[in-house]
């Protein structure tokens, strides 16, 4: 392996990293995906990690002017089909190769200058964010797992979207102490965080097992490659939630809640039995 094919394996292997560095989860759920998949969904993965910590950590940095040029990178590099970022040249690879909509991508990186600016969500503003943050994310996988099948990606599209925006609102309850209180951010509409109590996060959880739900049957109907892999992660979130619904809201406001790596491990094995049973 010489020239540019060297570089792509380089890059995607630090889409790889990425993935590993930041997410255990999210890794075990793409490594339980067909061997073909596996790459290019690491490469979505590095490139959302990206924008999010620019947004979410960089705190010394001027993260707009950052972002601006990360989104310039973005455009440039899947026009060109190149770029000296690797995280940019694996994603823009996989772009070009599952001809990824541009939409979703403008949509994703708008939902990250979004977090720039908007400390308090109403109902507009958020949906728009999930839906740029998480639904969004979601399609790009779908399209990955389709294989330019359009008919499979326009059916399972809604249930998709609804999967992102299950793991996208458990994510803001798991940290609404660092979004709150660390960064002023109150992404649920109509809750007031000062008196956050236990109806208001069962109002929440209500609406995640709703997206839960109609997430599950879409899961269902994907493709063999692609179905256990989401089914770990779909299992994964469904671990922290549940363990969330159980917790006071006193507590999540508090700190992070988590799963243990053993518990994930656990889920693995025990899911790996059920899919080879075919009872998923």
């Amino acid at each position: 392996m010489v020239g540019k094919d060297l570089y792509d394996e380089v890059s995607i292997q630090c889409s790889k990293l990425t993935t590993k560095s930041y997410s255990t989860s999210f890794s075990l759920g793409i490594f339980c995906l067909e061997k073909e998949l596996r790459n290019p969904i690491y490469s979505i993965y590095g490139f959302v990690r990206f924008a999010d910590e620019i947004v979410d950590t960089f705190h010394k940095f001027d993260k707009k002017v950052l972002l601006e040029r990360f989104k310039a990178d973005t455009y440039q590099a899947i026009e060109e089909k190149i770029s000296l970022n690797p995280i940019l040249n694996s994603f823009q690879s996989t772009v070009n190769k599952y001809a990824i909509d541009h939409d979703l991508i403008h949509q994703f990186l708008h939902s990250m200058e979004m977090d720039l600016d908007t400390k308090k969500y109403d109902k507009h503003s958020f949906e728009e964010y999930i839906l740029g943050s998480a639904e969004v994310v979601g399609l790009m996988c779908l399209k990955v797992f389709c294989k330019g099948d359009q008919g499979m990606y326009q059916k399972l599209k809604p249930m998709a979207m609804k999967l992102g925006s299950a793991f996208q609102k458990i994510n803001f309850l798991r940290d609404l102490n660092a979004d709150y209180i660390t960064m002023g951010r109150s992404y649920f509409p109509g809750i007031d965080l000062n008196r956050f109590d236990d109806t208001c996060k069962q109002e929440i959880e209500t609406q995640i097992a709703a997206d839960f739900h109609e997430g599950y049957l879409g899961i269902k109907q994907l493709p063999k490659g692609a179905k256990f892999g989401v089914y770990i992660a779909y299992l994964y979130y469904q671990a922290l939630f549940k363990k969330i619904k159980n917790i006071p809201s006193e507590f999540v406001m508090k700190e992070r809640i988590r799963i243990r790596n053993r518990q994930k491990f656990s889920i693995l094995f025990f899911s790996y039995v059920k899919y080879q049973l075919n009872l998923i």
